[in-house]
């Protein structure tokens, strides 16, 4: 079946222009200015976006990932695709090995469908100085070895893990998830500026969460942060939700890595699109009020209830990124960083039909997912 969007505002790395997309079997056939050669489904002058891609997330619409539920899980995914998010990867929090064995098995029947495009394991090996939200009586020393059962465990979906540099056998870990194929990002670490370096030289390339559960900037010290936003080789993520993060500093990173290594995230619990109450994450009590999330008992923020359409419309009406901008941020470099930027990512031929139609305001309109409408515009 071939579908003709026209009159539409197209969004790409390049620029906004007027014109139209053709989509065959899933993916875009071509893509032009002007009016379209043929009449098709009028999107009336709004925005198309590429399916923004969110590579840390722990659910949603009440469900939570690191519950291993396959309904729960599939309740969140459902929420975020309403909300433009096409591509997206389970996150877990630290718990004990068999049970983190026991979510990703079951999560990854979930990916083998095509519901999921991984896993990443935020934990257990971090600092427990800069735990937030994970159990610290949980928190593990590295263990090379014992990372291979979680990707076993996995069954080739393990996409992403979280790692303190600074822990003892974190570098070697960091070179066996390498050696798995496994993103190795530094995060929930007291790492110095030094042995941050050490983290990325040992393989790391992903920033998790950058600011939040890490030493601040600092002129003297100047500790991860520095370290991770001057590294070409290193991708970091923020959770643009004017809670995690001020906008100026978001404005900041985004200068300081461009767009090509910035990558919006939204860190989302279950109470995103569930409103305010009483969670889990993990094993630890979450109360939601005013649409943030803090552990019950001690109050540090605990994930966010942010959709990626709203961290998009942050990007530009906040932190004064262009749509090409912000499109890049919450598309093209999260698919760059999963590997899967020649297929999603971007609004161009032979490219997947992963689209999301935005109003003047940003708000959603529509959202595509390989050439079928989760919402029709």
């Amino acid at each position: 079946m071939s579908l003709t969007l026209a009159d539409a505002r197209v969004v790409t790395p390049e620029g906004v222009h007027d014109g139209w997309l053709t989509i065959e079997d899933g993916r875009i056939t071509h893509v032009g200015q002007g009016r379209a050669p043929r009449a098709g489904h009028s999107l009336g002058g709004r925005y198309v976006v590429p399916g923004f891609v969110d590579i840390h997330n722990h659910g949603g619409a009440g469900g939570s990932f690191p519950t291993g539920d396959q309904d729960a899980a599939r309740a969140a995914v459902e929420l975020h695709r309403r909300h433009g998010t096409t591509t997206m990867v389970a996150s877990l929090v630290t718990a004990t090995v068999p049970k983190l064995e026991a979510a990703a098995s079951s999560l990854a029947d979930l990916c083998d469908d095509g519901l999921l495009a991984g896993l990443h394991f935020e934990g257990p090996y971090i600092s427990a100085a800069r735990c937030g939200a994970h159990d610290p009586a949980l928190l593990r020393e590295p263990s090379p070895g014992e990372f291979e059962r979680l990707v076993k465990a996995g069954r080739g979906h393990v996409r992403m893990l979280t790692i303190a540099a600074e822990l003892p056998g974190a570098l070697d870990t960091i070179r066996a998830a390498r050696a798995h194929g496994v993103l190795a990002a530094l995060g929930h670490s007291d790492a110095t500026y030094e042995q941050t370096l050490d983290g990325i030289e040992a393989g790391a390339t992903v920033a998790t969460h950058l600011y939040n559960a890490m030493p601040p900037l600092g002129h003297r010290a100047p500790g991860p942060v520095a370290a991770l936003l001057q590294d070409e080789r290193v991708t970091v993520e923020l959770v643009n939700d004017g809670v995690h993060v001020h906008p100026a500093m978001v404005r900041l990173a985004c200068s300081a890595a461009g767009p090509h290594r910035t990558a919006l995230i939204t860190d989302a619990m279950a109470a995103a699109g569930a409103g305010d109450g009483a969670y889990v994450l993990g094993a630890l009590q979450v109360t939601v009020s005013g649409g943030v999330a803090r552990l019950t008992e001690g109050g540090s923020i605990a994930g966010s209830t942010l959709t990626m359409d709203a961290a998009f419309r942050r990007a530009v009406q906040e932190v004064g990124l262009t749509l090409p901008e912000a499109a890049v941020t919450a598309s093209l470099t999260p698919a760059r960083v999963l590997g899967l930027d020649d297929t999603i990512g971007s609004i161009a031929a032979d490219k997947a039909a992963d689209l999301v139609v935005l109003t003047d305001e940003l708000e959603v309109a529509g959202v595509m997912r390989r050439g079928s409408w989760v919402t029709e515009p």
